[in-house]
């Protein structure tokens, strides 16, 4: 029964970091246009992918990231293309910022404020990291190969897309070390954070 109810649980906050992460996409970002009716943009959707990540573990994290973020790109026809590509690197996020924190840190095992705040920040860094580099990279031959666009304008999204997610990740990575580390102590008085429960890359 307490499994069950850890399983529910961590659905039910799923579910919420998938609504903040849809809500910070589609209404929180400055949207820039691009030749061929493709738009990039400034937004903090990202940082709640992160953030679940740390909360609840990589899988439930990246899959909060992956299942709102996509769902916003569906619903916006500048994006609606993308939401293949945008599903897995939300997933990888979620699943390395889970990795570090969570397995290479053990986070969930401290009660000492600065390593936590530390390795957050660390593990926040490895996740985006991933996405600057790869956000750009995989987006340039999705759009080349799978989509059939010109290889210049392809270059020129590539490049537009790694600055806007450069910047998306330096202010998802403050955004999240304030908020985790404001926030942990109140879901541990909660419940709903529980030393030693939480896992990087599977849940128990």
């Amino acid at each position: 029964m307490e499994k069950r109810n850890e399983t529910l649980i961590k659905l039910a906050q799923t579910g919420l970091m998938a609504a903040l992460c849809f809500v910070a996409f589609t209404f929180l970002k400055i949207k820039i246009p691009m030749p061929g009716g493709d738009a990039t943009a400034l937004h903090i959707g990202n940082a709640f992918c992160v953030l679940g990540a740390l909360i609840m573990g990589g899988w439930y994290g990246g899959l909060a990231g992956a299942v709102g973020m996509t769902i916003a790109d569906i619903l916006d026809p500048a994006y609606i293309v993308s939401a293949p590509k945008t599903f897995v690197l939300k997933l990888c996020i979620g699943l390395i910022v889970g990795l570090v924190a969570h397995r290479v840190a053990k986070i969930d095992e401290s009660t000492d404020k600065r390593y936590i705040l530390r390795w957050s920040v660390i593990a926040s860094v490895a996740g985006l990291g991933f996405n600057v580099l790869a956000d750009p990279i995989v987006g340039y031959f999705y759009k080349m190969f799978i989509l059939g666009q010109p290889q210049e304008m392809a270059e020129v999204l590539a490049k537009w897309s790694a600055a806007a997610t450069f910047v998306n990740a330096v202010v998802s990575v403050i955004l999240v070390g304030v908020l985790y580390n404001a926030l942990r102590p109140v879901l541990l008085r909660m419940g709903m954070i529980c030393i030693g429960k939480v896992n990087g890359l599977s849940h128990s």
